[in-house]
């Protein structure tokens, strides 16, 4: 990897949809390690990743190393947390992350959690920013990149670096929750699950309104089945927990539907079956 991408020795930390997609087209600027979390989620994301791989020009799998201990990643300078949208189980990996790798920036793809409280939280606020890349990764450009004030000299720049590195257009976001994306997009998601249970219309046709009346390229309920049900109410309650609104409180169906293990593509239903 060239010095002009910002870092050397990049690595990320999961191995859900969001971490193999930026590992994979990490691939495309040199050697990335995959920090997963047991064996078992070693052996499933490299599969993945090779597939990914091949589907992403420039990409190189024989270039990703998929590791369980976070003691390979000592000497890493980018390390991209990735893992599961839950404060505590962050924050307990950024701990690990920073004893075992004390030269690394470290970033996260939170897309509800605020930056600064998450930097300060674990002891890391001089090397910690946040990296939002959406899903999938890489076909999507935007990076919402959010830098807090104690970001240490030249971090800001090597995020930047990076994300043009790997083509994505980085555009700067305040510190606050669902940064600017998730802040406007949910009470649209969450209304439309609202509209269809009053109305009694088929998620087909609400979905049909919206991509063929307002040129969505996906209907809001399927939007919803892409992004995980689970993970839609997690960043509904930390937009409501922060700003109080009533349009950001998960719609209750929304919580029906997740309690059945019905949580969309990923679990083969949701608002479609797949």
């Amino acid at each position: 990897m060239t010095g002009s991408s910002g870092y050397s020795a990049p690595a990320v930390a999961g191995s859900g949809a969001i971490a193999l997609g930026l590992a994979a087209s990490a691939t495309t600027l040199g050697a990335v390690r995959l920090l997963a979390r047991s064996e078992g989620s070693a052996e499933k994301a490299t599969a993945k990743a090779a597939k990914l791989c091949g589907k992403i020009d420039g990409a190189d799998e024989s270039r990703l190393e998929v590791l369980t201990e976070v003691g390979a990643l000592a000497d890493c300078d980018l390390i991209v947390e990735a893992i599961v949208e839950d404060r505590e189980a962050k924050l307990e990996l950024y701990v690990r992350l920073a004893a075992a790798c004390p030269n690394a920036d470290l970033a996260t793809t939170t897309s509800s959690l605020l930056i600064a409280d998450l930097g300060e939280a674990a002891g890391v606020a001089d090397r910690f920013y946040g990296l939002h890349v959406f899903n999938p990764v890489a076909k999507m450009e935007l990076v919402e990149l959010c830098i807090p004030a104690a970001l240490r000299d030249g971090a800001a720049d090597r995020a930047r670096a990076f994300c043009a590195a790997l083509g994505k257009r980085a555009i700067e976001v305040p510190d606050q929750t669902g940064f600017v994306v998730n802040r406007l997009l949910f009470p649209y998601l969450f209304d439309a699950v609202r509209l269809q249970e009053s109305s009694g219309m088929t998620a087909e046709d609400v979905d049909a309104c919206m991509s063929l009346g307002a040129g969505h390229p996906m209907g809001p309920l399927a939007l919803i089945d892409f992004v995980g049900l689970d993970v839609a109410i997690a960043i509904g309650e930390s937009l409501a927990a922060e700003s109080g609104d009533p349009a950001h409180q998960p719609p209750p169906r929304l919580r029906e539907l997740a309690a059945e293990g019905t949580l969309g593509r990923k679990s083969g239903a949701g608002f479609f079956n797949y």
